[in-house]
């Protein structure tokens, strides 16, 4: 609770050490716009007329909808990947059997692109939900799976030995050693898992859904409304941007001065 506490005091500051990252965006804008200017509407419309036409789609049910449900295929992938890398990971990494066992399976997942998984599992499964829930639980496990691993293999003895010294209870290790220093891994491996979520769950909807985000775009494609698909892209990056920036990053922070 006090660290919540911290994170929403230093919101304000966090915001306002974000100029740069605003100046960034402006300045790709910018260079959006001469593009626009060069290949014209067909290849690059403009960034005004992309604005526009997100607007638009907002104003639109059906585009809701494929929006909320593609919110939640994520969603739902990233808990179950989070849910599975998280407690598998914990205990391969308090096994040294189970941490050298699972190296060789872990380099495997990584090592198959997620395009592939998306075929295999059309295969599998059909088209629908579970293709696309599949794609994402598969694809961001091993993000997770490694985090938890470092995490639990990384605690120092020395500081073990310090607080069995002192007596110590079990919750005020926890407290004091256990969380923040598992935490300080985990969340940073919970952040890149659910950007890896959120590219795989579009990804798997234009191959093997009819509904979505995904399954939009594949129909802006097809009918080259170049407009159209970059107010999805732009709407898909929005959404990622206001949970990795606004939500997690002061938390992420907060983690990251934990491990220091």
């Amino acid at each position: 609770m006090k660290t919540l506490f911290k994170i929403i005091k230093e919101f304000p500051w966090f915001l306002y050490s974000g100029l740069g990252s605003i100046a960034s965006i402006l300045l790709f804008l910018a260079l959006w716009d001469v593009g626009n200017q060069i290949y014209g509407d067909l290849v690059l419309p403009s960034p005004k007329e992309v604005l526009s036409t997100m607007f638009l789609l907002f104003e639109d049910a059906e585009f809701l909808a494929n929006l909320t449900l593609t919110v939640q295929r994520g969603v739902l992938g990233f808990l179950m990947a989070l849910g599975l890398g998280t407690v598998l990971g914990l205990v391969a990494g308090y096994f040294i059997t189970a941490s050298v066992m699972s190296r060789p399976i872990v380099t495997i997942l990584v090592g198959i692109p997620p395009i592939a998984w998306i075929v295999l599992a059309m295969i599998w499964f059909g088209f629908g939900d579970t293709t696309v829930m599949f794609t994402v639980v598969i694809a961001s496990f091993p993000i997770i799976f490694v985090g938890a691993l470092q995490g639990s293999r990384t605690i120092e003895g020395d500081l073990k030995e310090m607080m069995d010294s002192f007596h110590l209870g079990f919750i005020q290790k926890c407290k004091d050693l256990y969380f923040p220093h598992l935490f300080s891994y985990l969340f940073p491996s919970w952040v890149s898992a659910l950007g890896m979520s959120w590219k795989i769950v579009i990804m798997a909807e234009l191959l093997s859904a009819n509904d979505g985000i995904g399954a939009a775009l594949a129909v802006a494609r097809s009918h080259l409304d170049t407009a159209t698909a970059l107010a999805l892209v732009t709407t898909m990056i929005a959404v990622l941007l206001f949970v990795e920036y606004i939500i997690l990053e002061p938390i992420k922070k907060e983690v990251e001065s934990w491990r220091n």
